[in-house]
């Protein structure tokens, strides 16, 4: 079951990436593998730091209340995501052009990186509540980074298409209604 979560949790934290892929693509911005990984290292890197917190943190607290505790967590941000999915935005979210800092058409590393620390929002608060929650470490960085990497490279390839399905128009709801599940699960399990 654990398996379970450590992909959703994947998948919830990485939907906003698939809506900046998907935006990229519909533009015609060129994503390079090495800038899609740069993303992902980032999203890695911080839902790392992100855990390694949350396990310095449980270390002053019984096992019970910090699985607790961490799924209240992920319940509280999913539940913020699914009530405030407009909330404002930076440019670069908005604007993938803005990202393209040189106007080439192309998302290079150095353009990347700054995208890839506000993508990353999502992954340091579910790895912080998977952290507290006593979750596999390797398992949920590597899980997120390889999410990363998937929604980035599969929003960009389907551009227009995904744009209107329901993942393409609703991606912090679900991301929301699925951090929330993982929550529960943690609290319960």
């Amino acid at each position: 079951m654990q398996w379970l979560t450590i992909v959703f949790l994947g998948i919830a934290a990485n939907l906003d990436n698939l809506g900046v892929g998907l935006a990229f693509g519909i533009r015609k911005t060129a994503i390079p593998f090495r800038s899609n990984c740069a993303i992902a290292v980032v999203s890695m890197v911080m839902a790392l730091v992100a855990m390694l917190a949350a396990e310095y943190v449980t270390q002053f607290m019984p096992e019970t209340l910090a699985n607790r505790l961490g799924g209240g967590m992920l319940c509280v941000i999913g539940a913020w995501m699914l009530f405030h999915p407009q909330s404002p935005r930076p440019k670069f979210m908005e604007d993938p052009a803005a990202s393209d800092l040189d106007g080439d058409r192309v998302l290079s590393v150095r353009e990347a990186l700054p995208l890839g620390f506000l993508l990353a929002a999502n992954s340091l608060a579910g790895g912080f509540g998977m952290g507290v929650s006593g979750g596999p470490m390797a398992a949920t960085v590597l899980s997120i980074g390889l999410f990363s990497l998937l929604t980035i490279g599969g929003g960009h390839r389907f551009g227009g298409l995904l744009t209107r399905t329901w993942i393409g128009r609703y991606p912090s709801e679900i991301a929301g209604g699925l951090l929330v599940l993982i929550g529960i699960a943690e609290m319960i399990i």
